[in-house]
């Protein structure tokens, strides 16, 4: 089936909106303010997605929107329901929280990557940059498994070398090889992915550091660029993507994760890697990765900077079409692109699935 129902034309009631499933092989950019909707309507897409094509989603979740993502409402029809036990869908939750671990290991992440994690500068710091490349070069000869991060500072403070000591005394300082993060033997969460289960959700909103969140995410997206190459199809959903794809990213490790989605965004179409960023604003998206995006959905935005900036990013839309956006009701979105064959402006469908998220109600006395 290539033609998802996601709702309604809103100006002809009763007439089934549809989305054509095969556009999905280009960047899609979903936008909506606070309390349009955005996040309960995204979810209606990637439920049809899941129902009626084989795409595998990657979903990456800071707000925990979508982990009660198996559990289907009491609405759901018997066939959705069916269909919905049959689908292999992992959750991994971040931090504390209950349930199955969001994980990666340190020794998978690039040289690169890690001197951002540690906040080494290639120049600046170039001798403890040269320390951590060697041993990037000896931790990938250890079995994931049998790699003790306490060991290697260890190794690194009693080898005598003036630079692996201050590389030592960075790691134990700034308390990184700690995270939650870090898999310390077990699986990583790449193992899992690799299988493409059908959805994969990583909750990052639990961690302690704020960095841990970026890097979990840095991590995945560079393994699915370094294996890019075996072409299998992946479609990349970043809730709230204004938290990973700053246009002003400033640690070194958002300017990393910045980097590989600008890659993605520019290259990784022919590889099957695409993109669903959804954002409350376009102008909190690098403009490097806004203008990749060939499909639209535009829920309620009221800013005219806004209205602005999406009507020179998506020329094929009217810019009066979009500037209706500022009186959009809640669930009411405007599709345009390769995914639909005209503009249309649709009364979003229901969701088969829980949302675990929502807006908190103002206690009311009785």
């Amino acid at each position: 089936m290539t033609e998802l129902i996601i709702g309604d034309v809103l100006e002809a009631p009763g007439t089934p909106a549809k989305i054509d499933a095969r556009k999905f092989n280009r960047h899609t950019f979903w936008c909506g303010q606070s309390g349009s909707g955005k996040t309960y309507a995204l979810g209606v897409v990637l439920e049809q997605l899941l129902l009626h094509t084989e795409l595998p989603l990657l979903i990456l979740d800071p707000n925990a929107d979508f982990v009660r993502l198996r559990e289907t409402r009491p609405t759901a029809t018997d066939a959705a329901n069916e269909r919905w036990g049959d689908l292999d869908m992992r959750v991994f939750r971040s931090g504390r929280a209950e349930g199955e671990r969001l994980l990666v290991r340190y020794v998978d992440l690039s040289p690169a990557a890690k001197a951002a994690v540690l906040q080494i500068d290639p120049i600046a710091d170039s001798e403890e940059y040269n320390v951590l490349l060697h041993l990037d070069r000896e931790t990938k000869n250890f079995d994931a498994a049998d790699f003790d991060t306490a060991e290697m500072v260890r190794k690194l403070r009693d080898s005598g070398d003036k630079w692996e000591g201050r590389l030592a005394n960075r790691m134990e300082n700034l308390q990184v090889l700690e995270w939650e993060l870090w898999s310390r033997g077990a699986h990583s969460v790449t193992d899992v992915i690799d299988e493409r289960p059908r959805a994969t959700v990583l909750d990052l909103g639990g961690f302690d550091h704020p960095a841990e969140p970026k890097v979990a995410a840095l991590a995945v997206l560079e393994h699915l660029w370094e294996r890019r190459e075996e072409r299998r199809p992946m479609l990349i959903v970043i809730d709230e993507a204004h938290n990973l794809c700053s246009p002003e990213p400033v640690t070194a490790v958002e300017k990393a994760l910045t980097q590989r989605l600008i890659q993605i965004a520019a290259e990784g179409r022919k590889f099957g890697l695409w993109l669903f960023l959804s954002t409350q604003r376009p102008t909190k998206i690098h403009p490097n990765v806004l203008s990749q995006c060939d499909n639209l959905g535009l829920m309620r935005v009221n800013a005219p900077r806004d209205l602005t900036e999406l009507s020179e990013v998506f020329g094929f839309v009217s810019e009066d079409l979009i500037r209706r956006a500022q009186g959009f009701a809640q669930g009411q979105s405007l599709f345009a692109g390769g995914f639909i064959t005209e503009p249309t402006v649709i009364q979003m469908g229901e969701r088969v699935s829980e949302e675990a998220g929502g807006d908190v109600r103002v206690p009311l006395r009785g």
